[in-house]
């Protein structure tokens, strides 16, 4: 047998080009994703990098904004949220499967809020390199036993089982959560 790989037939290729061809993006289009991506260069200038998601309103956003501040104050750590990397993107998702390839940690502040980050929830657990590099720091509400639904309770029991899911209730009790991130 031989090492080399068979030759793709003529057809594929001519297939391929044409779909690629009839995707390329624009300059312009490359130009923002080249620029978004040179605001990530501390995520490649320190050892560890956190990309952290949650409710931007605006008691939730403190809180997110705590994690952030918390997790920048580690040496050789960078820690930072969407909104942080600017760009007219049309396509979120894509934006954030792109930063989520190349950070060292997601880490998800789940609270009840309606615009949690359900969607990126998702796609935590659907994609294995995600679910990986995953923590969600989830508060706890007294007098609620299930306040987020069927949904996200499956999720954060799938992070439970991996032993990267922390409770907090107050904002110290966040802190001390997120010290426990590695």
């Amino acid at each position: 047998m031989s090492d080399e790989e068979p030759p793709v037939p003529e057809e594929v290729l001519t297939s391929a080009k044409d779909q690629l061809d009839d995707e390329e993006i624009s300059l312009a289009d490359n130009e923002e994703i080249l620029h978004a991506l040179s605001e990530l260069t501390p995520v490649y200038e320190n050892e560890r990098s956190y990309f952290v998601l949650g409710n931007y309103d605006r008691e939730p956003i403190r809180r997110l904004n705590l994690v952030v501040d918390r997790l920048n104050r580690r040496q050789d750590a960078y820690a930072f949220r969407m909104v942080d990397i600017r760009g007219e993107w049309d396509n979120s998702i894509q934006k954030f499967c792109l930063i989520a390839d190349i950070v060292t940690y997601l880490v998800g502040v789940a609270e009840k809020e309606p615009s949690d980050f359900l969607v990126e929830q998702g796609l935590l657990v659907g994609t294995t390199e995600f679910f990986a590099k995953s923590h969600v720091l989830k508060r706890v509400y007294e007098d609620e036993e299930h306040p987020f639904g069927w949904m996200q309770d499956g999720v954060f029991e799938l992070f439970e089982q991996e032993g990267r899911l922390y409770r907090w209730q107050t904002e110290e009790e966040l802190v001390d959560v997120t010290e426990e991130l590695p």
